[in-house]
């Protein structure tokens, strides 16, 4: 995970931006980062998406 925590932080505009094409669904409130939470944020996109935190995880990690 801390790789991970990494690139969110790091690059998380562009990630927001490619998660957002990749899931429409997704909102502001939804992708709303804060340092630290970052597995709060992967449960929210995870509820919303219908996909596994690890599909999620790959996902970024592709990026």
């Amino acid at each position: 995970m801390d790789a991970l925590k990494d690139k969110i932080k790091g690059n998380w505009n562009q990630i927001k931006g490619k998660l957002r094409q990749e899931y429409a669904i997704l909102n502001d409130n939804d992708l709303a980062y804060e340092v630290g939470q970052e597995e709060e944020l992967l449960g929210k996109i995870q509820e919303k998406t219908g996909q596994t935190k690890e599909e999620i995880k790959k996902f970024i990690d592709n990026l």
